[in-house]
Formats: C-alpha cells, sequence, structure tokens
C-alpha cells in the first residue's frame, strides 16, 4: 500500500469528514470558471475543438440469421468502419433539433423523456435538451413495461425520445397508458405507420424535427438558456427493489460531480477514443461521455453484444467495435471484467503446457513490478500483446464501477491490459463519490473521496460497525457535497426523503446504505451493505454481498445469487453456471442431456456445491456464510429478464419470487 496519504478527516475524528488533500479547505464546483451548466461545457469544448471528430457510429453492412444446433436463431451483423461527426456538426444538429422541439411544442422547463439504447442520437439529444432548457427524463431502454409507464407518467411528459426499434417492439404495449404524451419522435431508419398507434400521438422521425429545426432556426425562436440551480436530468434507476425511482439532479450537481471525476483521470485529451456501449441511462455512461466531450476525445458508439470480434452478434470472421475503434478509455461493470478474466483464463488453461508455463511466469513476474511501480515492455509485447488486442490493443485506462470488482479480476486486468481504476458513486450522487488512482495496485478499495465531495461515517451498532472499530474506522457511507442530488421525484421517493438532508452550513448529503471502512491513507473500502446483511436463526450475520464476492472467483460460476432468512440457520445459493465449464464436468462424470437438463442434474448440483464449498474455503469465508444448497440456472441474468440491473447488480426481491419454489424446496428438505 502507497505511504501517501491522499484523504483525511477535517476534523480530527475518525468518523470524518475525510476530503481530499487538494480540497481540504473547500469542496470543488466546477471544472472551468464560468462553466457552470452543461450546456456551457459543450459550448467550451466546441469553440476548442471545432473541427476534431466527435461522435461515430459504425454503419450495418448485412444481417444474416444463423441457426443454432438448438434450433434458436440469432441475427448476426457484419459491420463498416465508424463515420465521424466533428464537435462543429454536432453542435449544429444540436441547435437543429432543440429548435425543431420548440417547434413541436416542447417548452423550457418542461420535463422531455428519453428511452433509446445507447447511441450518438442519445448524446445529440441530451446536449439539445441542456442548451434548450428542457429536463431530460432517462429511461433504460430494458426497463419492463409497467416501469416505462409509471416514469413517464409520473413525470409528465409530452414529448418522447426513442429508436424505432423500441417504438416497434416494446413501446407499442405502453403507449396507450400514458395519455399526457403527445409527441414521439424516433432515431433510425424507415417510416413508421401511425395507425399502429394511438390517435392522440404524432410520430416523428428525428430527421424530420431536424428539418423543422432548419425552417425555424432563423425565424427569431429564443433558447432559454439554463441556470446552475435548474434541474438538468431526472434519472430513473431500474433500481434493485420497487417501483424506478426518478433522481434530480440540477446543472449544479452534474457540473461539480465531473470536475472531480475528470481531475482523476490522467491525460485526458482529443488524443483518447472512448467507446460507448453502456447504458447512456445510467449515471457512470453519461457522466463518463459528457467528461471525454468536454475534453476534446472521440466517442465512438457499440453495444454489450458488437463490442469483440467474439461478440453474439458479430458474424464470425468479421471484426467487432473494439477492433475497429481501437479505444484509449473503456468504462465497464464489474460483470464485463469478470467476462472478459474468465474467458482469458478458459483460453490460458487449454494452451499447451510450456506456453501456460510462460503465460504464469510473465503474470506473475509482471504484478510484482507494477506493485514496485515499474512496468514490463518485453513481457507486454511477447505475451500480454495478444491478450490485448481482444479490446483494440490501445487501451491506455480502464474505469470500473456499479458493483465491487473481484481482486483477481482487478489484478488481470492491471497485468494484461492496462492500469485500472475502481469508482464508488451513486444516481443519488451523479456519480461521483470517490475513485482510486491508476497507480493504485491494492485491490478491494475505491479510492479517496473526489475534490467535489467528501465522506462521513456513520456508526452502525447493529450491524457491528462503529469509527471506533480497529484497525480502521467503519461505518455507514454518508456522501455530501455539490454532487449530491436534489432528492426522488414526485411522491415515489417521499418514503426515501430521508436518505437526503442538509446539514447546518447548508451542504446537501445523502445515506448511501453501503457500509465503508477507511484506511490510514486516506482511502475508501467498501465493506458491507445494510440491505445484505441477514442475521441467521442462531444469531450470526451473513453478508450476502461479501458471500458472492467471493464465490464469483470460481470459474465453474459465471454468476450467483445468496440467499439467508432469519428463520433459517444455513445459506442457499441460485447459481448461473459458466457453460463450457459445467458441460466438461458433465462429460467427465458421463452426464448426457441439453444444457436445461445438465442444470437440473442431482450429480452437478453437488458438484458446484463441492466447488462453492473449495472457494469458500480459500476466501475464508466462515462456516456459517458457506451456501448449503445450490439450485442451477440454465439461463443467464440480464436486464431483459428482469433479474438484474443494467448495471448487472442482482435484484434480490425478483430473484426471490422467481425462485419462491425453489426457496420453499431448498429449506423444507433435510
Amino acid at each position: 500500500m502507497s505511504e501517501c496519504v491522499r484523504a483525511r478527516s477535517v476534523s480530527g475524528h475518525p468518523e470524518g469528514p475525510y476530503r481530499a488533500v487538494e480540497c481540504v479547505d473547500s469542496l470543488v464546483q466546477q471544472g472551468f470558471e464560468g462553466v457552470d451548466t452543461l450546456d456551457k461545457l459543450f459550448r467550451h469544448a466546441v469553440a476548442k475543438f471545432k473541427h476534431t471528430p466527435c461522435l461515430g457510429t459504425r454503419n450495418v453492412v448485412s444481417k444474416e440469421n444463423e441457426t443454432q444446433p438448438d434450433g434458436k436463431v440469432f441475427q448476426k451483423l457484419v459491420l463498416g468502419e465508424y463515420s465521424w461527426k466533428s464537435y462543429e456538426e454536432v453542435e449544429h444538429e444540436v441547435k437543429l433539433l432543440g429548435c425543431g422541439l420548440a417547434t413541436l411544442g416542447q417548452m423550457p422547463k418542461c420535463n422531455i423523456a428519453i428511452y433509446c439504447e445507447t447511441r450518438a442520437e442519445w448524446m445529440i439529444t441530451a446536449q439539445a435538451c441542456f442548451r434548450f432548457n428542457y429536463p431530460l427524463v432517462t429511461l433504460y431502454a430494458t426497463l419492463g413495461e409497467d416501469a416505462v409507464a409509471f416514469g413517464l407518467n409520473q413525470c409528465e411528459a409530452t414529448h418522447l425520445i426513442t429508436s424505432k426499434e423500441l417504438l416497434d417492439t416494446k413501446l407499442k404495449a405502453v403507449l396507450a397508458e400514458v395519455p399526457r404524451l403527445k409527441h414521439v419522435i424516433y432515431a433510425g431508419t424507415g417510416s413508421v405507420s401511425a395507425g399502429n398507434y394511438p390517435p392522440s400521438l404524432s410520430i416523428h422521425s428525428m430527421q424530420d424535427v431536424l428539418d423543422l429545426g432548419a425552417k425555424s432556426e432563423n425565424s427569431g425562436l429564443e433558447c432559454v438558456a439554463p441556470a446552475p440551480s435548474d434541474l438538468a436530468v431526472v434519472m430513473y434507476t431500474s433500481g434493485s427493489t420497487g417501483q424506478p425511482k426518478g433522481v434530480m439532479m440540477l446543472h449544479s450537481n452534474l457540473v461539480a460531480g465531473m470536475a472531480g471525476q475528470c481531475q482523476r483521470i490522467p491525460g485526458l485529451g482529443p488524443e483518447d477514443v472512448y467507446i460507448g456501449y453502456l447504458p447512456l441511462a445510467h449515471v457512470l455512461e453519461l457522466t463518463a461521455e459528457i467528461s471525454c466531450l468536454t475534453y476534446g476525445c472521440r466517442i465512438g458508439y457499440s453495444s454489450p453484444h458488437t463490442l469483440s470480434d467474439q461478440s453474439s452478434k458479430i458474424k464470425k470472421g468479421s471484426k467487432g467495435d473494439c477492433s475497429v475503434l481501437m479505444p484509449t478509455l473503456i468504462a465497464a461493470v464489474p460483470e464485463i471484467m469478470d467476462r472478459i478474466y474468465k474467458n482469458v483464463m478458459g483460453k490460458v488453461s487449454e494452451m499447451s503446457m510450456v506456453q501456460r508455463t510462460l503465460f504464469r511466469m510473465a503474470y506473475r513476474y509482471k504484478l510484482q513490478q507494477l506493485e514496485r511501480g515499474a512496468d514490463t515492455p518485453l513481457c507486454n509485447t511477447l505475451v500480454f500483446k495478444r491478450v490485448c488486442a481482444l479490446l483494440g490493443g490501445n487501451v491506455r485506462l480502464m474505469l470500473s464501477g456499479g458493483a465491487p470488482l473481484s481482486p483477481d479480476t482487478h489484478r488481470f486486468i492491471n497485468v494484461c491490459f492496462c492500469p485500472i481504476a475502481i469508482g464508488y458513486g451513486l444516481t443519488e450522487t451523479c456519480g461521483a463519490g470517490s475513485i482510486s488512482e491508476f497507480s493504485d495496485c491494492t485491490t478491494g478499495r475505491v479510492g479517496a473521496p473526489l475534490i467535489c465531495s467528501e465522506i462521513k461515517l456513520r456508526d452502525w451498532p447493529e450491524g457491528g460497525y462503529t469509527s471506533q472499530d480497529k484497525p480502521h474506522p467503519r461505518g455507514e457511507i454518508l456522501i455530501g457535497g455539490p454532487n449530491v442530488a436534489m432528492g426522488y421525484y414526485g411522491s415515489a421517493g417521499e418514503a426515501e426523503s430521508g436518505e437526503f438532508w442538509v446539514d447546518e452550513a447548508g451542504q446537501r448529503w445523502f445515506c448511501t446504505g453501503d457500509v465503508g471502512e477507511v484506511h490510514p491513507d486516506g482511502c475508501l473500502q467498501i465493506v458491507d451493505r445494510k440491505k445484505d446483511l441477514v442475521k441467521l436463526q442462531a444469531g450470526e450475520y451473513v453478508s450476502l454481498g461479501k458471500v458472492e464476492t467471493a464465490l464469483k472467483n470460481s470459474p465453474l460460476i459465471d454468476n450467483v445469487c445468496a440467499y439467508a432468512n432469519s428463520n433459517q440457520n444455513y445459506v442457499i445459493s441460485f447459481v448461473v453456471p459458466n457453460q463450457k465449464r459445467l458441460t466438461e464436468l458433465a462429460s467427465k462424470k458421463s452426464i448426457e442431456g441439453e444444457w436445461e437438463e445438465l442444470c437440473n442434474h442431482a450429480v452437478l448440483e453437488q458438484e458446484v456445491l463441492k466447488a462453492i464449498k473449495e472457494i469458500a474455503t480459500t476466501n475464508k469465508l466462515q462456516r456459517f456464510e458457506v451456501p448449503l444448497k445450490v439450485r442451477l440456472s440454465s439461463q443467464p441474468w440480464t436486464p431483459e429478464t428482469g433479474l438484474v440491473t443494467d448495471a448487472f447488480k442482482l435484484k434480490r426481491k425478483e430473484l426471490q419470487r422467481h425462485y419462491l419454489h425453489d426457496i420453499e424446496r431448498m429449506y423444507s428438505s433435510k
């Protein structure tokens, strides 16, 4: 661990508040003098990087349907090169779209909704809304129909931006339930038959609205610039429980949050290329992309299905987005990084004994060198270059956020790809809280507070966490600063309004529900979550998140949900097994059958339980923390199934409901 102190308690007490050493006297509110709203942030970038490529998209060259051995049909794509719009061209479209929306009756300070996949039109829409002071209501493209209808009705938007794909599929059943909606604008090619939708709705292509804007551009239409205190975004979180909640973010909140984030990213500038594929309706992706634009980076758009040459929608033999774009910056959630780690290590296990030994020797050597602050150019060229090529070969920095990253995956990314920083923040804090230094090789920590925020620890005696704990103070994490949002939209958040509060100095705070530990250098480690802690019948507390993080280190496990309740004295688990590994195991045991049959096989359940016990021992779990029973799932948990959020966090209530019969069966059987 580094001797360098990165943050300290400004009160001198172990509970804090802790601030980064660069901002002990006052928190930073903006990155550039006088640039205090999101529209000013983009104008500032356009003035500096006018002719620089800004937003890039790949054209679809061809589509083919491919039938799998099990009879399922998958669409495969062949994609072309990236075509780019410059900062100046994007600026022009932003202005036209804002004018076009005004012509369709969109008013300043009135909400406008976006329900769309991550693409260039999403960002152009956002910038138009920031410019014309239309508060942007964001809804995940993977939200269920009921949640979408709830969000649209609650925010009372009259205009909705979407894509042709979503309009043709998910939105059809929703629009009749949203009576206030008057205009739907879709991105994408092809016409839409208005007869398929409620007669009260007007359907427009985005090109139509841009054309309307071009006609009205010089008609004297006034653009009402936002103030820092104006509402910029209402971000509906997919949430791990209940109905989605709309977090209200002011321009000043987001500007402050991104000033803090950018200060931790070294060398950010026009030489950088960022690949955008995470949901833009998630605070991690939205703030990452706006931060990149602020510093003149290029953003090339992608999706999880086209990211690499091996991605599910890329036709075999053609190139995925990383290979073509060759990004220098990537943001990812741990689920995606875990997949990369397991895929590469799976290929290593298939190498010859000599190759495997060389890889492991190089891996250990580079890990030692990194911990000393050195690098290994020869190993990088001879051993790790081929691994780096999976992400285009040019990645210089990666940022992980949204959930804890396992130590094994963290070390793997550091060794095989590039330095990685771990970020901690919430939608309610505009994604800002803390980010580790890229030079920090320790695992399990999320770094010091950002220069825009400070962190306090609040005692939680019931869970056994206090600021007097040894060797380090612990407690529930409270985040304060100009980046803390204003609360939840409408009545949906009234029950949780106590999570936000204002101190005697007028600063806003948010109670995260996460439990943290502050190390002597001022860096934070997330050690628990209040909602994840369950008291067993015998009185022991089990942290479900801790159990899951440990078990995910098993090559046999792709995803896992631990479950316990206070009426029982043991933990059970639901596991999405790694298909390749479980199939190999079945073959060794002479077990045959379709994938679903393998997942329901009692012998294979016992084999997975054996693997769980082994990995639990390696990770030093207590006896009562180790799941005694397991149910294997043949279907992966994706945001589309509703069992995980868009950041791949487990939706515990949905999983509990989904596996209710299995829970009853596992707890009733001996």
